[in-house]
């Protein structure tokens, strides 16, 4: 009885979306207040028919009702409570479910909180929003309906990959999204000013916030899937450049660019049609990279489908959709005033520049993504694109923008002081020499990690010496500094936080690819291997038996210099449903270093087991700077200015205001 009330549900959310696709928008063509109204009302029956049938397909993977196909192929009786629970969204017809669960929060959260958006701007968005909403209720319920009967049910289902039983998949997927979806936002504001021909500072401050939200759930997410393929698939490594891996990097980068195009719009009102470009450019990535996972154009561990009646559809809808908005953007954009006038050295500027290299980078990931592809249809080779390709295309272009990244801040709007930054970026210069210097001289060539490492400190001495001048630290009684330092919006925490972050971050990846060192061997009870000054001891090799898998497990005892630092206990898992193996590796982890043991294969000639051994240094900085990007997007989230329409409930003391005036200037 869930399933096909579950199935009922979609098609009244369906029909709710129609309404709010349509009749809002004919309302403020007319001009006509009622038809506008419907928007919120149409919004929230669509939120309460989809999470309808959320729900209803979430209570037939926790009671196990294996007449419903999709849980049969997708669960089993013995899988545990969490695991049926990520596995309503762990397959291709339930992740569509939550697309567009996700898709009407984001609409019920305009209709809630956009109380002073201009009507005829408001109804437009979320009817674009209703618009996207049927195109994907049209796929979910003519190709992938989750809710189709299996006549005779099973006695036990299929189970879940076990690649995805894990905790880590059980957020990546809903985080990233947030972030896909929730690009969906500025896209409709986007189309929305274009049917108006209006974009003003107001416009790019209602756009930020959206932007900003899906930019965090994106990172968010993209982190938590290379922490997952980190520890999940025994390889030692963060990122591969993996196809679906790039599928979410191409939007975040975009949304990156987007964020920091729409500061200037609303600063400055200028590079108004560049952020509009920006955002349809940037949800319609998102829609690329929904194609490329459910297509079976792409071979990966986490791609959903490979129908190719599924992916001609969303290839069709993304056509319409990109190719739509972005002949209406050559139409309506030149009607679009330009703003304030700007000098190449200003802040402007250095965002223009910073907005071309991410525009870039993303092409040339968009490149290599697609290359292969159009290859192989074209004539049949097969060739591969990876981490070589990117990492002499894309990673040059990071640099420059590092480096910009830290000027950029303590430049002025419209025209800047050059000679003024260069005397106020001197320690950083100092910080970026210091480190190139100290890191050749204790590991000798190649000078490109040095050089990674030492922008990586330009960057985090930059924002620091930044934050420091906004409150003028030390060049000021520090009464006067604390009192600056409590009337910064938290914007200004949030912008430091991040480029800090981003700092951190680098060090982990140039780091731990720089200087990582591996061993592999064959290992018997007493055994015993050298790596990075450890010893490690192969103790015992025993079983065990979880709720739905049998597992082989060691135990490694980890010494240094002759002291126990750690008893370490990798496993290897077999699920006999599917009849696959897991690698869970080992990891110790220390603020400076990772140690990662991961089982390999049994060696019947030796008696042995096959073992890996990885020592990466300063990887745990990957997952502390990127908290720290999302900490900092939180930070900037919370700021008033950023929340949409809200008026100025009281004046602030004199001396905030002047603190806040000279902060909001960067």
């Amino acid at each position: 009885m869930s399933a096909e009330l579950g199935n009922y549900a979609l098609i009244l959310a369906l029909v709710m979306a129609i309404a709010q696709g349509i009749l809002p928008l004919v309302g403020a063509a007319r001009r006509n207040d009622n038809l506008m109204a419907l928007a919120a009302p149409t919004v929230i029956g669509q939120f309460v028919f989809i999470s309808m049938a959320f729900a209803c397909l979430m209570y037939a993977y926790v009671v196990s009702d294996f007449s419903v196909m999709n849980v049969a192929a997708n669960s089993h009786s013995d899988k545990p409570l969490l695991y049926k629970f990520t596995a309503v969204w762990g397959n291709h017809e339930g992740s569509m479910v939550l697309w567009v669960w996700i898709l009407s929060v984001y609409g019920l959260a305009v209709a809630a909180f956009g109380r002073n958006l201009p009507p005829a701007l408001k109804a437009r968005a979320l009817s674009i929003q209703g618009l996207i909403s049927v195109g994907f209720l049209l796929f979910s319920i003519g190709t992938s309906n989750p809710f189709e009967r299996l006549d005779p049910a099973p006695i036990n289902g299929n189970d879940l990959n076990p690649l995805l039983q894990d905790p880590g998949l059980a957020f990546h997927p809903p985080l990233l999204y947030f972030g896909y979806v929730g690009l969906s936002m500025p896209f409709s504001f986007a189309i929305a000013a274009l049917i108006e021909g209006r974009v003003d500072p107001a416009w790019a401050r209602w756009v930020r916030p959206w932007t900003l939200v899906s930019w965090m759930a994106l990172t968010a997410g993209i982190t938590l899937g290379s922490w997952w393929a980190y520890y999940e698939l025994g390889w030692g490594g963060f990122w591969f450049w993996d196809p679906v891996e790039n599928a979410s990097f191409m939007p975040w980068l975009m949304a990156t660019a987007l964020l920091h195009s729409a500061l200037v719009a609303e600063k400055r009102d200028a590079l108004k049609s560049w952020t509009v470009l920006l955002a349809i450019l940037a949800f319609s990535l998102s829609l690329l990279g929904t194609f490329l996972v459910r297509s079976g154009v792409l071979t990966s561990v986490h791609s959903f489908a490979s129908d190719p009646a599924r992916g001609a559809y969303i290839l069709g809808f993304l056509i319409f959709v990109g190719g739509g908005s972005l002949a209406l953007y050559a139409w309506r954009a030149p009607s679009l005033k330009a703003g304030g006038t700007f000098k190449p050295i200003s802040r402007e500027g250095a965002l223009l520049f910073n907005n071309l290299l991410l525009v870039v980078g993303c092409a040339t990931v968009f490149v290599g993504e697609l290359y292969p592809i159009v290859l192989d249809a074209i004539n049949g080779a097969k060739v591969s694109v990876g981490p070589p390709f990117y990492e002499k295309t894309f990673v040059p272009l990071m640099a420059p923008l590092l480096l910009v990244a830290a000027a950029g801040p303590m430049l002025a709007w419209k025209r800047a002081d050059w000679p003024g930054v260069v005397q106020r970026l001197r320690l950083a210069f100092v910080a970026l020499a210091a480190v190139i210097a100290l890191v050749y001289a204790l590991h000798g060539g190649p000078i490109g990690p040095a050089i990674g490492l030492g922008i990586a400190a330009w960057l985090f001495t930059g924002a620091a010496v930044e934050f420091a001048d906004r409150i003028k630290l030390f060049r000021a009684p520090m009464r006067e500094s604390l009192t600056r330092l409590a009337g910064l919006p938290r914007s200004a925490f949030g912008t430091t936080l991040a480029h800090m972050g981003m700092a951190v971050l680098v060090v982990g990846s140039v780091a731990g690819t720089a200087w990582r060192t591996e061993t592999i061997a064959v290992m018997r009870p007493g055994d015993q291997a050298e790596l990075a000054g450890y010893t490690v001891i192969l103790n015992t090799i025993g079983e065990s038996k979880g709720p739905n898998y049998t597992a082989q497990i060691a135990e490694m005892r980890l010494e240094r210099d002759g002291e126990l630092r750690d008893l370490m206990y990798p496993e290897k898992r077999f699920y006999p449903v599917q009849g696959t193996q897991t690698t869970e590796a080992a990891i110790r982890t220390t603020w400076f270093a990772d140690f990662y043991i991961a089982l390999g294969d049994p060696d019947e000639a030796s008696g042995g087991i096959g073992v890996r051994l990885y020592h990466n240094p300063f990887v745990p900085w990957i997952w502390i700077g990127a908290s720290m990007l999302v900490l900092g997007g939180g930070f900037s989230l919370s700021d008033r200015r950023l929340r949409v329409g809200a008026p100025a409930r009281r004046r602030v003391a004199k001396t905030q205001a002047v603190s806040a005036s000279e902060s909001s200037n960067a």
